[in-house]
């Protein structure tokens, strides 16, 4: 995946905006975190995953999911851009977009069969 790819993917969802967030690319939901770029090793952070999922995503794909030690206490895992699946960034950033949007947008997303910004 490109960034332009994952822009593309992140902004389709309802009310997330482009930010910065460690002085690095990242996206938000009103101001709440949703996922950022960590260019040391062109991973994004992705949040909301459990340990126990954590360990089963680097074990079937140790060449995308990865963590780091200043990770290893949060539910989070970082996913390289280059092997990521884009429908596996879409699942994973709609996943937390769920639980940081408010609750009346995620509603109204999930009445109208997805949202479309056009």
């Amino acid at each position: 995946m490109t960034w332009d790819e994952v822009r593309d993917i992140a902004l389709s969802l309802p009310l997330v905006e482009a930010s910065t967030s460690y002085g690095t690319p990242s996206f938000k939901v009103k101001g709440k975190f949703l996922t950022r770029l960590r260019p040391e090793d062109n991973s994004l952070v992705l949040v909301d995953v459990g340990f126990d999922e954590r360990e089963m995503l680097i074990e079937a794909e140790p060449a995308t999911f990865h963590f780091t030690p200043h990770y290893k206490d949060y539910p989070s895992v970082l996913a390289r851009l280059e092997t990521l699946h884009p429908g596996s960034l879409r699942n994973f950033l709609e996943r937390r977009w769920r639980n940081v949007a408010p609750k009346g947008v995620v509603k109204a997303y999930d009445e109208a069969g997805r949202y479309d910004r056009t």
